[in-house]
């Protein structure tokens, strides 16, 4: 029987649980990816690129335009490599058939991170069956940017308060990787 109350397995996740995906992740299929610079799908692939991560836009719209400098596909069965997660950047009612889609590759990817207000617990459901790891309502931008320190909220989930400023990089803009905030706060 499929759960029609939300489950409470996707309700939170623990920060370790987050930083191993994002410290495994090395190729991510964003489905969703848009052209426009104001859109927060455009946002998150230039983000997660510039964190060094190996992003494949997905959007059969755009599908063989070029984005950010990488070549847009119409599907992810359309990626020519493995890839580690699938980002959904759709709404939830896209969500169920895009984790089916992503369940028809081979090899499988290791995670479905649906992006926030996305939650599908039937299709979540599906994916952990298959030994895949499911974040729901959650976005990777984010969750790097508070465990990498790079969003600071006054000490706000990092249970570290502070009067220090943060010490820039040398072009002026603060990048911290995750596993550097995991060295200093552990």
């Amino acid at each position: 029987m499929i759960p029609t109350e939300p489950s409470d397995r996707h309700a939170r996740y623990p920060d370790a649980r987050i930083r191993t995906i994002l410290n495994e992740t090395r190729t991510i299929a964003l489905v969703g990816a848009s052209a426009n610079p104001a859109r927060p799908s455009w946002i998150v692939l230039k983000y997660l690129l510039d964190r060094g991560y190996a992003v494949m836009p997905v959007n059969p719209g755009l599908a063989g335009q070029e984005l950010l400098g990488r070549r847009v596909v119409g599907s992810l069965a359309e990626i020519p490599e493995s890839i580690d997660m699938v980002e959904i950047f759709r709404n939830a009612a896209a969500a169920g058939p895009l984790v089916d889609e992503a369940l028809a590759l081979d090899p499988l990817p290791k995670v479905i991170w649906m992006q926030l207000g996305v939650r599908d617990d039937a299709a979540a459901t599906r994916a952990e069956a298959r030994g895949l790891t499911v974040i729901m309502n959650r976005c990777p931008k984010i969750e790097y940017g508070r465990l990498s320190g790079e969003i600071g909220w006054t000490g706000v989930n990092s249970r570290i308060l502070t009067a220090k400023k943060p010490v820039l990089a040398a072009r002026g803009v603060q990048r911290l990787t995750i596993a550097e905030r995991g060295k200093r706060s552990e």
